[in-house]
């Protein structure tokens, strides 16, 4: 008996570790779903086409504490175990194409389907996210992204909303109350990318070089903000199809904003959600854009959508990969200052990420987010300068061709470089990616190739003493110009002030202690296109020269600033903190500054006001009340903060 043994035990190893995609290969979701969004409650029936690739005993669908209502099989009720985690049915399946599976259900999702402001005053939303393992707990369906399926999606909802959905919109069937939206894919996708957004939108639709329809979702009442918003949209996904070299794989592309989303963005297939705080208009543009997470989750139609992971040990094959493309856009957009600053600032903290002894391999499937998306970015710039533009473009083409609508590792994309570059790359691949520590000295050495960076590099005001204030005068980057004005404020002069938004607004924020010689110069700030600048100058003008305090918040009173308020919530921190000042409004101010923590406010506005009344010593029923109701908020970062400030107070 003990010869047999071994072979016993590799059969039973072998059994443990097969996937279900190993003998099940899901072909067609056909999803049908109805929205009850006051109640949180949605019903539906899913109806799945699939193969049995191999004999098997058994098939499971996860999904997260439903009621079942109909399970059948080829059009037949079939006995199934059910744990409210997985279906399981089990029986014997025999080698087969074309099986049905029917699964009809209610539920009241936990997560991955949020309903936003139904019983607030917040827009009144309905909206998934599903990244990790998460759309099961509304659809049943498959967890691992290892299965790719092609959806439908029929979705029936008050006829007053909106719904947007992956794929192309082929039927509305308006009735009385409700309207029934039916989307079209013709491309399989892994579940965790299935998305839909209900809510009152217009949107603006542009045509790609190519002909792909580009739909961008908007507010009704923020059509004066579409343009700022979505700027360069268009110009990034034609560079984007060129750059790559593979069409883009679907049937259209949507963007949608949607309030208190979790993330800047989340790139379903075809259909990226984004955080309405990225709804800007041109002043806000200069700080805080959507460009870079526009370009990012646009990348990821390729990178992750097309072509995904088969598990987190290669998940920088998606994030490395969006943030790269995404910097090449932002490149030929912007410049290649741009592209080497932010190389340049990544490689930064990459390198304090090693010093604080929390650097990984970047296959470590638990790695920090600055890994997976910068260092992986940060390989593929290496990458290329290594074999050179034409092997690595034709390898990024070859590894899409041939993964297309498939799941992939890091080897893969390697074995296409060094097929296009006729290179061996095991000692890149070592010294790049299996390190747990980031390459910055190499990464430098990288970066010397930049003109901007060495210039940036060279200045040092201890070393170069008084040579610092020709720099400022001269036509050296605003960075570099930046960086002086940092280390050495004391030497801003009125002709400082005559430089760019950004040289200005490192004025701002270096010069706290304002000279009154530079008094009247300091405070054209207040009248910069930046929302960052002003706030910082109002606040240090107010701070530095107590007695025209009145004179500052009449120049600022009617303006908002970023979509966290910051402007307006600075000022009015400061009305209630310049005594002298409207005095017969303090209560009206005040009582503004507590309505900003309600629920119809963002989560970047909320949590801005609860810290100014916190260190007012101010949070009063109503904000306390506010900050109680947050504790149970979607959005982790809300709820962490709220549950760490009540503590406090």
């Amino acid at each position: 008996m003990r010869k047999y043994i071994p072979i016993l035990f590799f059969f039973f190893c072998l059994a443990l570790s097969a996937q279900q995609t190993d003998y099940v290969d899901f072909k067609n979701g056909d999803v049908e779903i109805e929205i009850y969004p006051i109640s949180k409650y949605i019903k539906g029936c899913v109806t799945y086409t699939f193969d049995i690739t191999r004999d098997t005993d058994s098939i499971d669908i996860d999904a997260k504490d439903m009621t079942l209502i109909t399970v059948l099989l080829n059009q037949a009720k079939v006995n199934h175990h059910y744990d409210d985690k997985r279906i399981k049915i089990s029986q014997l399946f025999k080698e087969s194409k074309n099986n049905e599976l029917v699964i009809c259900y209610k539920t009241l999702p936990k997560k991955a389907m949020y309903f936003v402001g139904w019983d607030n005053d917040a827009p009144n939303q309905v909206w998934t996210q599903g990244q990790g393992k998460y759309t099961s707990n509304w659809l049943p369906s498959i967890n691992d992204m290892n299965d790719k399926i092609e959806f439908d999606l029929t979705i029936t909802i008050d006829k007053d909303y909106e719904v947007i959905a992956n794929g192309k919109l082929i039927n509305e069937q308006i009735k009385e109350s409700t309207t029934a939206w039916h989307y079209d894919m013709q491309n399989p996708m892994s579940s965790y990318l299935v998305a839909i957004v209900i809510g009152k939108y217009n949107k603006k639709v542009e045509t790609s070089k190519s002909g792909i329809s580009l739909e961008m979702y908007y507010y009704p009442e923020d059509s004066n903000k579409v343009e700022p918003t979505y700027r360069y949209t268009k110009e990034i996904f034609d560079y984007m199809e060129d750059e790559i070299g593979f069409p883009y794989p679907w049937q259209n592309y949507k963007q949608v904003p949607v309030h208190d989303f979790m993330y800047s963005g989340m790139e379903n297939t075809g259909t990226t959600i984004f955080a309405d705080t990225f709804v800007i208009d041109s002043t806000a543009f200069v700080d805080r854009n959507f460009v870079t997470v526009n370009a990012h989750e646009m990348a990821h139609q390729w990178f992750g959508n097309l072509v995904t992971e088969t598990s987190g040990t290669h998940h920088w094959l998606q994030e490395g990969f969006a943030t790269y493309y995404a910097l090449l856009a932002e490149r030929k957009l912007f410049g290649d200052t741009h592209y080497y600053w932010k190389l340049y600032e990544s490689a930064n903290q990459l390198y304090q990420q090693d010093l604080s002894g929390h650097g990984t391999s970047l296959l470590n499937p638990n790695s920090s987010s600055l890994t997976f998306y910068e260092r992986g970015a940060w390989v593929l710039h290496a990458l290329r300068d290594k074999v050179g533009d034409r092997a690595f473009r034709k390898a990024v083409v070859s590894y899409l061709r041939k993964h297309q609508f498939k799941n992939v590792e890091t080897n893969d994309f390697i074995k296409e470089v060094e097929q296009s570059s006729e290179q061996d790359l095991r000692d890149f691949v070592k010294f790049w990616i299996e390190n747990k520590s980031f390459p910055y000295d190499k990464a430098l050495e990288s970066l010397k190739q930049s003109v901007f960076i060495q210039e940036y590099l060279m200045v040092d005001c201890e070393a170069l003493n008084s040579r610092c204030d020709y720099y400022l005068d001269s036509t050296i980057s605003d960075q570099a110009k930046s960086k002086i004005i940092s280390q050495v404020p004391d030497r801003i002069t009125p002709d400082v002030f005559r430089n760019s938004l950004k040289v200005r607004q490192a004025i701002a924020e270096s010069l706290t202690e304002i000279p009154l010689k530079l008094k009247k110069d300091y405070e054209s700030l207040l009248k910069d296109k930046s929302y960052k600048t002003i706030e910082t100058a109002l606040y240090n003008l107010w701070l530095n020269f107590p007695e025209e305090s009145s004179k500052y918040l009449n120049q600022t009173k009617d303006i908002i600033g970023f979509n966290d308020y910051n402007v307006r919530l600075l000022w009015l921190v400061l009305h209630l903190n310049t005594f002298e000042y409207q005095t017969d409004k303090k209560q009206e101010i005040y009582s503004e500054l507590v309505n900003y923590t309600n629920p119809q406010f963002n989560v970047e506005v909320r949590i801005k006001a609860f810290q100014y009344l916190e260190m007012l010593k101010l949070c009063n029923e109503n904000c306390q009340k506010n900050l109680k109701q947050a504790t149970s908020h979607h959005n982790w970062r809300m709820s962490k903060f709220a549950r760490e400030m009540l503590e406090k107070i």
